[in-house]
């Protein structure tokens, strides 16, 4: 039954491009794809850091968003724990489990009566934590290892995808750096010829002015690129 799961989501992974998602998309996928492989699996969310903050950014279902909800107000919770301590946490009864008061309240408030929370990590730091509800209490036994066998696929999946999109994100810096420093250049080019002074002359000219102004330099330097070049 594992090795049925575990080619399964692989192959439903394979699908995945990650140039074509962006990343809340693929964890979108992961989510949707527990819910539809995992026996037991009802609910599905995964939790990451934004901006130093602990957020569910998708969910198959909004409960499952609610019940994290609960876990990041307190900072207490098996997601969290799962992703700070790259280990699986299992609540078998949320009616009855005393670790996490907060967490089990809003489950149950929410008609979830078993939990199970696992770690997404890649090269072995965390990148996440994955969030599966059952409406059942034991949804998810002690026994049965295709969650983790999941997880793994999911890891390696968003660890492929989180690199291609920080690449992506620092191409396109270095692509706007560039182009700032060219217009920077042209309009220094500019400055030099009206008013026959050296480059560092006409380089604190651009930024006195962008200062006085309270605009971006490479701003300042294509105002003055585009006005030459309509003139007369």
């Amino acid at each position: 039954m594992s090795e049925s799961l575990s080619f399964e989501a692989s192959l439903e992974f394979s699908r995945v491009i990650v140039a074509n998602e962006r990343l809340d998309e693929t964890l979108r996928r992961v989510a949707e794809v527990a819910v539809t492989y995992l026996e037991g699996c009802d609910l599905a969310g995964c939790t990451l850091m934004r901006d130093g903050r602990p957020a569910t950014p998708v969910f198959t279902d909004p409960e499952a968003a609610a019940i994290d909800a609960a876990q990041y107000r307190t900072d207490v919770g098996p997601c969290l724990d799962a992703f700070r301590t790259g280990k699986t946490f299992r609540i078998d009864d949320t009616r009855h489990d005393t670790r996490w008061p907060e967490f089990v309240r809003a489950a149950v408030e929410h008609g979830v009566l078993s939990t199970l929370s696992l770690p997404l990590q890649a090269d072995g730091s965390a990148i996440g934590a994955l969030n599966l509800y059952s409406r059942f209490t034991h949804g998810f036994p002690d026994d049965d290892e295709r969650p983790e066998l999941f997880a793994a696929h999911a890891s390696v999946l968003l660890s492929n995808a989180e690199a291609y999109w920080s690449a992506h994100a620092l191409t396109k810096q270095l692509e706007v750096a560039l182009e700032s420093r060219g217009v920077i250049e042209q309009a220094k080019g500019i400055i030099m010829a009206r008013d026959h002074c050296s480059a560092d002359a006409a380089f604190e000219q651009l930024r006195v002015e962008s200062q006085q102004t309270n605009v971006k330099l490479h701003v300042v330097a294509s105002r003055l690129v585009d006005d030459t070049q309509r003139a007369p």
